[in-house]
């Protein structure tokens, strides 16, 4: 194909550039955006949408916020990256903001949520055995089915989407996995005294918003400290005020043990992932065992401290709690109206999905996200018969409504002659 004989900069010769030249490994809804503020997005030709998913729930604090922009701008011209050969003027202050924020000891900051979970996985391993006593080679990690952790060889090791694994074997051994919101199967697994850690996404996103029952959390982490094993909690997506608290695990009254965070850590601004936990964890690691030219760099360090300070001062997770069960309301109205269409809606906060009443391999849930586009809304399926909800946490309750309507409109009418 040769995209240059498309008219320059259209959303048409956009994606045949991209197609062309750059790997397919997404499947993009045909829309090309080119500038974004709060809860908009607008595309090369000027259309405007809602943006209901929030790149993947990393932009909680809206699109370009200010203050975010701001401290990017600021840091940018006076200095960005020095490695970590050095000492700078921001990682010390970041460290010590952050980990009060969140009560922990000590913080390693990293750039994309996939390293966090690796560099957690590292803690885990070598706190089982300079710690724990677990004999050299044999630390085991227990995941669950259906996560999502990213797509690093540790993290496709550990799932079970056959698109993450297919191909990229031999897989890291040393990792259990038992079916999610199971405490039997997990208080099994603990019963290996090799187990270190059991690491689980507090509410699985990428799986479809699958929200585990009431009591999972509380009595997994309770059943970890029995069996003196690390409670590691991915909060990459759920956390910093998505599910309606600062973190999905505050529903529940624990703060685990290793903390995994990214995305909204930086407003969607640059990338920045952390991971928390005690010194006792922490300090296992020497110089030279785990690093990163880019981790903790001054320009991340400036965005992440101005990007939390927004998720406080404008109260997002009391917004995603109060506007998500509006939403949730409107949707389940909407199911009853649509059952041969809709199944159901779960989630928290402002991270939510609908389930489309079709087989996983249909196309019913992209052409209702292609219809809410045209109309001005952008949402994206999930395990194909899923469309997850995820606006940006600054939206009003006026917005919601508007929102509430363009999806109730497309839904009243789909399929329908």
């Amino acid at each position: 194909m040769d995209v240059l004989t498309t008219t320059a900069h259209s959303s048409s010769y956009l994606m045949q550039l991209e197609d062309r030249f750059n790997a397919h490994n997404y499947h993009p809804l045909p829309v090309v955006l080119t500038r974004g503020e709060g809860v908009h997005v607008w595309d090369v030709e000027g259309k405007k949408y809602f943006d209901f998913l929030s790149a993947y729930s990393a932009v909680n604090q809206g699109h370009c916020h200010p203050r975010i922009i701001s401290a990017l701008i600021e840091q940018a011209q006076q200095l960005t990256l020095t490695s970590r050969a050095f000492y700078n003027d921001k990682l010390g202050q970041f460290a010590q903001f952050i980990t009060e924020y969140f009560g922990y000891d000590r913080v390693l900051p990293m750039n994309t949520g996939v390293e966090a979970v690796e560099t957690a996985v590292k803690l885990c391993r070598k706190w089982a055995y300079k710690v724990k006593g677990v004999p050299d080679g044999q630390a085991k990690i227990i995941f669950v089915e259906g996560n999502f952790h990213g797509r690093t060889l540790t993290a496709v090791s550990a799932s079970t989407d056959p698109d993450c694994r297919q191909d990229f074997a031999p897989y890291l051994p040393g990792l259990i996995t038992i079916p999610y919101d199971n405490i039997e199967a997990l208080e099994t697994a603990l019963q290996d005294p090799t187990v270190a850690g059991f690491l689980v996404e507090p509410i699985q996103g990428e799986a479809g918003v699958f929200v585990p029952s009431d009591d999972y959390l509380p009595k997994a982490y309770a059943l970890c400290k029995k069996h003196n094993v690390l409670f590691i909690a991915d909060e990459v997506q759920t956390g910093i005020a998505r599910t309606g608290k600062l973190l999905a695990c505050d529903h529940h009254g624990f703060k685990p043990d290793v903390l995994i965070l990214g995305k909204a850590i930086s407003g969607g601004v640059v990338p920045v992932s952390a991971v928390l936990s005690s010194d006792e964890v922490m300090l296992t690691l020497k110089p030279g065992e785990h690093g990163s030219t880019f981790g903790g760099n001054p320009l991340s360090c400036a965005v992440a401290t101005a990007a939390l300070q927004v998720v406080a001062d404008e109260n997002l997770a009391e917004n995603a709690e109060y506007l998500g069960k509006i939403f949730r309301q409107r949707m389940a109205r909407l199911i009853e109206k649509r059952p041969d269409l809709l199944t159901l809606v779960r989630g928290k906060g402002l991270l939510n999905a609908v389930v489309i009443n079709d087989s996983e391999d249909s196309q019913t849930a992209w052409n209702i996200c292609l219809a809410l586009a045209k109309n001005g809304l952008l949402a994206k399926p999930t395990h194909g018969n899923i469309i997850r909800f995820a606006p940006p946490l600054v939206m009003t309750e006026a917005q919601l409504d508007e929102c509430c309507q363009i999806i109730e409109g497309v839904f009243g009418v789909f399929g329908q002659s």
